[in-house]
Order: C-alpha cells, then structure tokens, then sequence
C-alpha cells in the first residue's frame, strides 16, 4: 500500500486563488474551503488511495521566525483567506482523515516527518508527497518516497528533482540557502543564481564542502571568484539560510502507518458541517478499501 502526505495549506491557497468563491449558510466565506473538501474527496477515490494524512500550518508562524526576523509571516494573508484556516481542519476531519494542524512547526515539517519514520516500513510500497513545494523536495527518497504535482498530475522521484531543481534531494536547503527562496522570506546570498548554484552544488554537494578559495575549485563555473569571495564573507548567513530551509523530521506526531488508514467519513460531523457552514457539497465519496 501506499501512503499519501498532503500539504494542506498548499491546498487551501491554490483553492482560495482559484475556485470561486462561496457564501456559506451563516453568511461567511467558504469557498476555498469547500475546493479543498472536494479535492480531498477527489484524492480518495483514486485506486491506490487508502492511507492519508493532511498537515495545516494552523498559523503561519514557527520556531523558524525565531531564528530569522525576515522569515514568512502571516502579515498581508488575505482576511477571507485566514477566516478558513480552521475551517479547512475541521472539513478535513469529517472527510475522515488525519489531520496534523501545525503550530511550532510547518506544515512541510510534518510530511517530512511521516515520510522519513514510514519509509522504512516494509508494509508501505511508496510515500506520495502531495505538494510541488520545493522545499519537499528534501524528503524525496529515490522512486519510494515521491513528489506529486496534483494539479499538473506530474511525479518526481530523485531523478525528477534533479531534473527540475539541477541538485540532488538532499542539497536542496544548500541550494535554498545560496539562491534564496521569496516565497520563505529567505533571501540567498548575491551573485549566487541559480545555475551557477546548481553547478557548484553537483561538484561540492553542502555549503561545508565548497571551498573559500576559487583556486581550489575543481570546475569551471563563471564568477567563481566572486561566487567564493561572497561565501567566505557570509557562510554564517548561508549556513542559517539553510537551516531555515531544512525541514525537520522530528514533529511528535502520535499517529501509526494504520491510524492513516482512511475508515470512512464522520457522517455526522459532515453533514452538520455541510448544513450549518459550507452548504451541500454533493461529494462521491467511495466506499472503503
């Protein structure tokens, strides 16, 4: 059997950004939420679906803004967008899913850990990552534990990060921590591009290996001096770049491999939830496997 990991949050913003919105029974915004609940009903009718998790960044915060005062915040989020944050837990949970609704961690924190302690589990075929957030592109671990783009129905194992990101899973918070990531309020190191970054990371794979002195570099890439002369001067900013970057496998989540199998929705809780607050979903959901 497979297990599926699915970045919630993720979910809920491309839902926000790209569904219509809803006015709910009580007056309130649920649109996105309502998207969200049918694609999860969507996820779990396809034949290889059974055992699922969804994590939350219940808010946007984490030790992580302790560490950086420029990391993301949940400044400037949409108010109709935020409203929801909750909401999208609870319909989740009356789906009858796992729910990891995360605090002092991220949500990215949590799959990262499930993946890591169910991949050496013998019961489980492969580990479905259900975000096209770089970042998770860490956690890949050759073809059985993989990245899916959901919305482009397109899957990377390692060779597909590679593919895309030009290093390997496990140099992409090095790869971060040099290029930068906007979307995390990283701000990466200057001159550091991406192509030149990708190729000092194939040859020298963590920022430990790459040597001060251009001198000592073994390739050819372009602006070396300059490359290794901002390093040299900002290895402290790019060593807590990727600390930011690197996703922790260490989230106490109390869930076994067989609490993640799905049983069937909380009938009642979905219907009270469809009556009281999203209004009538007509989901198909299937029967349980």
């Amino acid at each position: 059997m497979k297990i599926h990991l699915v970045d919630g949050t993720f979910e809920l913003f491309r839902a926000f950004y790209g569904a219509p919105g809803r006015l709910g029974p009580d007056g309130r915004e649920v649109g996105a939420t309502r998207a969200l609940v049918r694609s999860m009903a969507s996820l779990l009718a396809e034949d290889d679906v059974s055992h699922v998790a969804v994590a939350f960044d219940h808010v946007i915060e984490s030790f992580r803004n302790d560490l950086f005062a420029g990391y993301k915040t949940g400044d400037g989020i949409d108010p109709l967008l935020r409203g929801q944050f909750e909401l999208a837990e609870a319909g989740c949970r009356a789906l009858g899913l796992v729910v990891w609704p995360m605090v002092e961690f991220e949500a990215d924190d949590a799959l990262a850990t499930a993946a890591a302690r169910f991949a050496d589990d013998a019961a489980v075929a492969q580990i479905v990552l259900c975000s096209p957030d770089k970042d998770l592109g860490q956690a890949v671990v050759g073809e059985r534990v993989i990245q899916r783009d959901r919305m482009r129905r397109k899957d990377y194992d390692a060779a597909g990060v590679r593919e895309k990101m030009g290093v390997a899973p496990a140099s992409i918070p090095d790869y971060l921590a040099l290029v930068g990531d906007t979307a995390d309020g990283i701000p990466g190191l200057p001159r550091w591009g991406a192509k030149s970054t990708a190729a000092v990371l194939t040859r020298y794979p963590h920022l430990e290996d790459i040597p001060d002195d251009a001198g000592a570099w073994d390739i050819a890439v372009r602006g070396a001096a300059t490359l290794a002369a901002v390093l040299a001067e900002r290895r402290a900013d790019a060593e807590l770049y990727r600390t930011l970057a690197t996703l922790r496998t260490d989230v106490p989540l109390a869930e076994s491999r067989d609490d993640l199998r799905w049983r069937g929705a909380d009938e009642e809780a979905l219907a009270a939830l469809e009556r009281d607050v999203l209004g009538p979903l007509r989901l198909r959901l299937p029967a349980v496997r």
